[in-house]
């Protein structure tokens, strides 16, 4: 343009200076627009640049967004269909909730009644354990007054042992001096027996006693009153021949020989000082024979009369709550 202007200066001479500086303000204005457009090019294709970067890592984006979107579709289905499955289950398990909170609480109730049964029991249980306490200590306090009473008791019978050997040691020394063959003294049943002959106390039929028995007697009464608690059975025995007496004699059989003969005894006994309360008579005649009555020996033997002394066991019989027994009566 430059070129143009100069030939047209040089070829016109002259032009116009208006002209020329439209021509140069619109060159100017043309190189400004161009720097102008170049710059908005440079911006503009930057811009597309940035543009186009942004374009592209939108579209990246997108398609993660997509990959991503499909992948939660997946997930979604998945958590859906979890979800439902869940929800079954649930609906499931409410359902066997329900039946089995219904068979508990049946169970429960059955649990509760037996358990108010074992409780009853238990109840019961304790009422007997504490009777059967009440009972053990009633029975350790009644075993205790036993054993107090059964040691009173061994004593009383060790004592009632020694008084009743004491007595027939007595006894024995006092009748030294008499046969043995006529008087024996022996122990039987915690008792001392004195067996009489018949020849030493009577002759054959009679009631009266010889001096030789009085004499007997009379050492025996001494040791009896030395015996206060001692009590005297007169016992009369004889053989079992039949008694013929005559009847004004007052004996009609063996039973009046037997009594009367003990009675006799007694009488003696107790004209020497011996407690009348304490002495009993009785007659046996010929049904405790200590001999089969076969023979002159052994119905002699049959003949006799037994002394039973009997130590008093009223202490015993109030530590055994037992009321002694009432004397034997002919």
């Amino acid at each position: 343009m430059l070129g143009l202007a100069l030939g047209a200066a040089s070829l016109g001479g002259c032009v116009a200076a208006k002209r020329y500086d439209d021509l140069q303000a619109r060159h100017l204005s043309e190189t400004t627009a161009r720097t102008t457009a170049e710059t908005q090019l440079r911006t503009t294709q930057a811009d597309l640049k940035t543009t186009t970067d942004a374009l592209t890592e939108l579209r990246q984006s997108a398609r993660r967004l997509v990959t991503d979107s499909t992948q939660t579709g997946i997930s979604l289905r998945r958590t859906r269909g979890l979800n439902q499955q869940l929800n079954e289950s649930y609906d499931k398990l409410l359902k066997n909730s329900d039946r089995a909170l219904s068979d508990r609480n049946t169970d429960y109730g059955k649990l509760a009644k037996d358990l108010a049964a074992r409780e009853a029991d238990l109840g019961a249980l304790d009422v007997r354990q504490r009777k059967t306490q009440a009972d053990n200590e009633r029975l350790a306090t009644d075993l205790s007054a036993r054993e107090a009473r059964l040691t009173e008791l061994t004593k009383l019978l060790a004592d009632k042992d020694a008084a009743v050997n004491a007595l027939r040691a007595r006894v024995s020394k006092a009748l030294l001096a008499f046969n043995a063959n006529d008087l024996q003294v022996r122990l039987q049943d915690g008792k001392v027996y004195v067996s009489l002959s018949e020849q030493l106390l009577f002759k054959s039929g009679s009631t009266r006693l010889d001096p030789k028995g009085q004499d007997a007697l009379r050492r025996l009464a001494t040791v009896l009153q030395e015996q206060p608690d001692v009590n005297v059975l007169v016992e009369g025995h004889t053989d079992n021949v039949p008694m013929r007496g005559a009847p004004g004699a007052g004996i009609q059989d063996n039973w009046d020989l037997s009594a009367l003969r003990a009675t006799e005894i007694a009488r003696l006994l107790t004209g020497s000082g011996v407690t009348p309360a304490r002495v009993t008579a009785a007659g046996r005649s010929q049904y405790r024979p200590v001999a089969p009555n076969d023979s002159a020996p052994n119905k002699a033997l049959n003949r006799r009369t037994e002394l039973i002394l009997t130590p008093k066991l009223d202490d015993l019989f109030k530590l055994l709550d037992v009321a002694p027994a009432a004397p034997v009566k002919p």
